[in-house]
């Protein structure tokens, strides 16, 4: 008996079926049943069935002899499913990578409910990808199984039937099968959730929900949208006949109401000389189905009116939203010509040679090289007064109680930008942000640049997707000083922001607390996370890819990894800044953090403080690798894709020939460099030592003093300075890369 039976009822899909067959036929998790019903289907499907069906002995093909629409065509694959759990599958729909694994273990995990929901995300036809936007919903639910009452925000998801997975003796025993219908869901799934007694949710991205550019058959114009009042019928008539259930009648009633109201609204669902009788019809439901003392208000009230006052209150909807638009639109532009006098005003004074205005990774917080320049500012020059620039109040709420700061766009921050003699940042300053003669911009960066930055961008077309080129020169035009790391960093710069700064051999602020780390220097984020004393810490830390719209590919399977590393080891993960808040932790990183199977550091705001938590880093072409090289600590490059990461983005130099220890092109030999123990072997040793000799180069843990003295104060170092500033040379021309 298979854990899943998998039925796809399949339809004019010929174009997707084998992309949601491939899905599911070669997941991690085999154990599994493939029934696959042919809806009469006029196109392709049914050869496409049999196919799979001679080359895979879990794929079972049922060919209907009449088209009989979605619901029904599930109904014809049940009797033939035998497995534990039954999931329904759309044929354009497909499984996300481990998603069967993931599943089968949260179901062990709580004893076999009677239905697991899970997460999804909808993908688009041009390739955008946007998770479910109740997913916290999910998350919050919890590590227990629960029932509808305990958790009534479960119905608050989209009630469809493919984000669930129902054990198949709970559905036997209670009898549920799909109407007929266009809204089919909608009579399965109350029914199902209201009658569960054990729930699990997954917070975790399962399925890629397609959404068609045309040809989605709720977004088609037609009367068939009628149909929705039929399955509320059918909703209500099995809650009748349950009074354990009539409790839920008030919400159901309701639920109802704007489910209807929703589909009135949007102007692809209903022909417009139907839109009244479908008003009429489910204002005749609601008020024969309302429940004595149900509260009526909000939109739904206007359905015990007539049509013509719900025809009114929406164009004075749309209306108001309209003149909403245009307020807004209006006190933003005053608010502008209000900053840019209020500017002007400031802008006449004179420059305050003591005020430094600092921000980090566009306004999030005291983070980075701004911070460790702010931080020793603080200690030897206490004359100089620094104000953050943060994005939000949120933002600032987060920032300790003797940090100074100004909101972006604010009368403050232009009072302060305005006279500040001093701005250190680590990524561009807002394009409005005007440079006055006499201030002195300083320009970290945010790491040694391993991939294509700047105008080399103008040759990857892919990478600079969103990016204007031009502009983010014009806003390097105000750079005064350039701090480099190693002479890498500085020919890079140079070419990549053809500008006039001048590059200043500091080393990295941010890295000083890397450079001699005293051991146990990392003790508080180990504690913080229950990470046990004597565990060997793997930090995994993989970047963002160019050739993937969002940016997310999965190179590791996490919990494969975790458990390849064995006892005493800790498997910490670090996604890229920009896939923090994207699908990317919805993609198994949230599930696997819950139950204990790794550590998720993506949100810690000090990566210095993870680096140092951790006895190896295994990444692909982060350039946390350049900064981690400061701890020298075991570096593994995992590069299964580098010809793929090189063609779309580019790179300055070839991480798998100048590596800082040994590169790994499949997950077969990353896991072997772990249980060989090769990962910290002579050949590893001398790889880093190359490696830090070139790339660490001039960070020496002085590097935010020299900054301070050097740029701030216009002082000299107490002691002798390794590190000089230099005129960029601007004739640095070419693909290489050369001292000068």
């Amino acid at each position: 008996m298979p854990r899943f039976s998998v039925i796809v009822p399949c339809f004019k899909v010929q174009g997707f079926l084998r992309e949601c067959l491939d899905s599911v036929l070669l997941q991690s998790f085999g154990d599994l049943e493939l029934i696959a019903v042919d809806d009469c289907s006029p196109d392709g499907c049914g050869a496409i069935l049999d196919e799979y069906a001679e080359l895979d002995p879990r794929v079972k093909v049922l060919h209907l002899p009449e088209n009989v629409g979605l619901g029904r065509a599930r109904n014809a694959g049940l009797p033939h499913a035998t497995g534990d759990y039954l999931f329904f599958l759309d044929s354009d729909d497909t499984l996300t990578p481990g998603a069967l694994r993931a599943m089968a273990d949260r179901l062990a995990e709580t004893g076999d409910p009677d239905v697991l929901v899970f997460d999804y995300a909808r993908t688009y036809w041009w390739g955008g990808t946007r998770r479910n936007v109740l997913a916290q919903v999910l998350a919050d639910a919890g590590a227990d199984t629960f029932t509808v009452a305990d958790r009534p925000q479960i119905l608050d998801l989209l009630m469809v039937v493919w984000n669930k997975v129902h054990r198949r003796d709970f559905v036997e025993e209670h009898g549920f099968t799909f109407p007929p219908g266009y809204y089919e869901d909608t009579p399965w799934t109350f029914p199902v959730l209201l009658s569960a007694r054990r729930i699990a949710a997954l917070d975790r991205v399962c399925l890629n929900y397609r959404q068609r550019r045309q040809g989605n058959i709720l977004s088609t114009t037609s009367r068939k949208h009628f149909d929705i009042h039929d399955q509320y019928e059918r909703v209500f008539a099995f809650v009748e006949q349950r009074e354990e259930l009539w409790d839920w009648r008030p919400y159901l009633h309701r639920k109802m109401g704007e489910h209807c109201l929703d589909i009135l609204a949007k102007p692809d669902r209903l022909p417009p000389a139907d839109k009244a009788e479908f008003f009429r019809r489910t204002a005749q439901m609601f008020r024969r189905h309302r429940p004595e003392g149900a509260l009526v208000d909000g939109e739904i009230a206007l359905l015990e009116g007539g049509y013509a006052a719900y025809r009114l209150r929406r164009r004075a909807v749309l209306a108001g939203r309209e003149a909403g638009r245009r307020a807004v639109q209006t006190r933003r532009t005053a608010a502008a010509r209000a900053r840019r006098g209020w500017a002007g005003l400031h802008t006449r004074l004179p420059l305050d040679p003591h005020l430094v205005v600092y921000s980090a990774s566009s306004h999030q917080g005291v983070l980075g090289d701004p911070a460790a320049v702010h931080r020793k500012a603080a200690e030897i020059a206490p004359q100089l007064r620094g104000v953050w620039v943060v994005r939000d109040e949120e933002t600032a709420a987060q920032l300790p109680p003797d940090v100074e700061h100004v909101v972006v766009g604010s009368r403050r921050y232009l009072e302060v930008t305005a006279r500040a003699g001093f701005f250190v940042n680590d990524v561009n300053w807002p394009g409005s942000l005007a440079k006055r003669p006499g201030s002195v911009h300083i320009h970290t960066h945010r790491g040694t640049p391993l991939k294509y930055m700047g105008a080399d961008l103008l040759d990857k077309p892919g990478a600079r997707l969103g990016f204007d080129v031009p502009q983010m020169l014009r806003r390097a035009d105000r750079w005064d000083y350039s701090l480099v790391a190693n002479r890498h960093s500085e020919l890079v710069w140079e070419r990549a922001y053809p500008c006039h700064f001048t590059s200043v051999r500091t080393g990295s602020p941010r890295n000083d607390v890397l450079v001699g780390a005293a051991e146990g220097a990392g003790s508080a984020f180990r504690v913080r996370h229950g990470i046990p004393e004597d565990h060997r810490v793997v930090l995994y830390a993989p970047t963002r890819r160019d050739y993937r719209r969002g940016g997310l590919v999965d190179r590791i399977d996490l919990a494969r990894f975790a458990a390849d590393l064995g006892e005493g080891h800790t498997l910490v993960i670090r996604l890229h800044p920009t896939l923090a808040a994207g699908p990317a932790r919805g993609m198994g990183l949230a599930e696997l953090a819950r139950r204990g199977t790794v550590v998720d550091a993506t949100d810690e705001p000090h990566v210095e403080e993870v680096m140092l938590a951790s006895d190896v880093l295994v990444t692909d072409y982060s350039a946390l690798m350049f900064d981690y090289a400061n701890l020298d600590r075991p570096i593994v490059v995992h590069a299964d894709d580098w010809a793929a990461y090189t063609a779309s983005r580019g790179a300055y130099l070839d991480i798998t020939a100048e590596a800082p220890g040994h590169v790994s092109r499949s997950y077969r030999e990353l896991a072997w460099l772990f249980a060989s123990g090769s990962w910290r072997d002579e050949e590893s040793t001398r790889l880093r030592a190359d490696f830090r000799a070139r790339f660490c180069e001039y960070d020496d843990g002085l590097a935010a003093e020299r900054v301070v003295r050097t740029l701030l104060l216009g002082e000299s170092m107490p002691a002798d300075d390794p590190g000089a500033a230099r005129i960029p040379g601007q004739t640095v021309t070419g693909d290489l890369l050369a001292s000068t």
